[in-house]
């Protein structure tokens, strides 16, 4: 049995989440060791987040002619960790935090699985100021740790030196990820991205997706290369592909790196984008409308209503605003009044505290009860005032999931009830397209064209899992709807008001589709 099924077994899935720590698997491992192998001087390594060193175990198994340091933040992994290189004198050990520490040093090897920390999970105003300082780079807040334990490693490669990580892609199409792009350009030291099939989990408790960054501080070539892994044959392949640097392959979507841009999502660069390719006329999402997200109380647990719990609290309704908590609650693609009471008469969470304002003693007492409770200090209400004020944000005419695994899920809210951040809030503008109407809008947005070119906006993540923010949406691109003739927009309208009354029957969707396709189509 592997150290790392013994810690699993023996170790709360708790604490493993507490510190991020997923382990990396052997097959990825050997794949990440034989990048550091192919520098022949390859002498002193570097491990910042050592876990149970599956890297360092794999490394002195192909050479003892190793000096390997390893930075480690659990005391309890770092115990396991110590029992397991004990006698080991190769390896040198640290439990302190990476970040903070060793900046003065360079290495010929740099390896690691760092932990997958959101901006909200860590000091990340602190750590980001002394990356910041220290590389002459400037970071957003929203910046994930792992990405700044990367762009510290490669500042500590020796000439020749290289580095091998594995981490979420998810940056490569987020916005925060625009400067972390942009310095990872700027050292020239970017060689391979593997790029992980979307439809796998390198992690079984992550939902991350995955990819291994390879950097090279060299000046053997100035291609980046991009290079997709469908398959256990995909992963054989990057042995040689590896192998053979500096020669790009025939595998591989290779850039000179100053054709890499930042701004971009870096989907474009491994992914087949074939919108533009396929229809005419194709405007940006914001031209039509705006999105935006749900409302965010930062306590749903104190912030959400049903029937009992208003009773239980002497809540009259008239505080209470009426609103969709748990995308689950929504079946269909159209919600009705009646789709709400359902939900109100079986006692689902349907209502927000609307407090603002209100002279009423058993809101008061509510109000107290959470100030009793801490409620009010918590991140998102420590920052509004009053602290129990709910975001100003209208009910929206039509919703969209955030999380999708078969496609963009769009509601039509005929009830004009608010929503939680469950789902996205969209607003049709009042401007030169406003000759199309709600039904055709609608319409349109149920279409697999418009699911087809949306999903290219679409940030990935494991076992088919897509997320879309609000910015995703904005600037995607849509068909140009208004063009079509106004016998053709009655024709989808008629075939929408068909669909109303029989919800489910893609035959219709299809003929929309088909509609589509003859007008834009290539």
């Amino acid at each position: 049995m592997t150290p790392e099924f013994i810690y699993n077994q023996t170790t709360s899935l708790a604490h493993r989440k507490k510190f991020a720590q997923f382990f990396t698997p052997q097959f990825i491992a050997d794949l990440m060791v034989d990048w550091l192998s192919g520098n022949d001087g390859l002498y002193n390594v570097l491990e910042p987040a050592f876990g149970l060193g599956i890297f360092s175990r794999t490394l002195l198994s192909r050479s003892s002619n190793l000096f390997i340091k390893g930075f480690e933040v659990d005391k309890k992994i770092y115990d396991y960790a110590q029992t397991e290189f004990s006698g080991c004198e190769n390896v040198n050990l640290q439990l302190q935090d990476y970040m903070y520490n060793d900046w003065e040093n360079k290495y010929d090897g740099i390896i690691c699985n760092p932990p997958y920390f959101k901006f909200h999970d860590y000091d990340n105003k602190k750590i980001i100021a002394e990356i910041e300082d220290r590389l002459s780079c400037k970071l957003t807040g929203f910046t994930n740790l792992y990405t700044l334990f990367l762009l510290k490693s490669i500042y500590q490669l020796n000439p020749n030196g290289r580095c091998a990580y594995i981490v979420p892609s998810e940056f490569f199409n987020s916005d925060y990820g625009k400067l972390v792009k942009a310095h990872l350009i700027k050292t020239n030291t970017l060689r391979y991205i593997l790029v992980f099939d979307f439809e796998e989990n390198i992690f079984d408790d992550s939902i991350t997706t995955a990819c291994i960054i390879l950097c090279a501080n060299d000046t053997a070539t100035d291609k980046l290369q991009f290079v997709n892994i469908h398959s256990s044959g995909d992963l054989e392949r990057c042995y040689n592909i590896i192998k053979g640097y500096p020669a790009t392959s025939n595998y591989a979507k290779v850039y000179s790196i100053d054709e890499v841009r930042p701004d971009d999502k870096w989907k474009t660069y491994y992914q087949c984008q074939d919108s533009k390719a396929t229809f005419n006329h194709l405007v940006p999402f914001s031209s039509y409308a705006k999105v935006m997200r749900g409302i965010a109380t930062g306590a749903n647990d104190y912030f959400t209503f049903n029937i009992s719990k208003a009773k239980k609290y002497g809540i009259n309704e008239k505080y209470l605003l009426p609103c969709v908590c748990r995308s689950a609650d929504v079946k269909g693609c159209i919600f009705t009044d009646l789709n709400f009471k359902a939900l109100k008469d079986f006692d689902k969470k349907v209502f927000l505290l609307n407090a603002e304002n209100a002279d009423d003693k058993y809101v008061n007492d509510y109000i107290k009860k959470g100030e009793d409770e801490g409620v009010d200090k918590k991140y998102l209400t420590a920052s509004r005032n009053p602290w129990y004020a709910l975001e100003k944000r209208p009910s929206s005419p039509i919703w969209v999931s955030v999380f999708n695994r078969n496609g963009l899920r769009f509601v039509r809210n005929e009830a004009g009830v608010s929503n939680l951040t469950t789902f996205h809030c969209i607003y049709l503008h009042n401007n030169i397209f406003s000759n199309v109407s709600i039904d055709l809008f609608f319409a349109y947005l149920l279409t697999d064209t418009a699911r087809h070119i949306f999903e290219e906006n679409a940030r990935e993540y494991g076992n088919g899992l897509q997320k879309f923010e609000p910015n995703d949406l904005n600037r995607s691109m849509m068909l140009n709807v208004s063009l079509l003739p106004e016998v053709v927009k009655t024709q989808i309208v008629t075939l929408y008001g068909q669909y109303v009354q029989v919800e489910g029957d893609t035959a219709i969707i299809k003929q929309i589709d088909d509609i589509l396709a003859e007008h834009f189509m290539r």
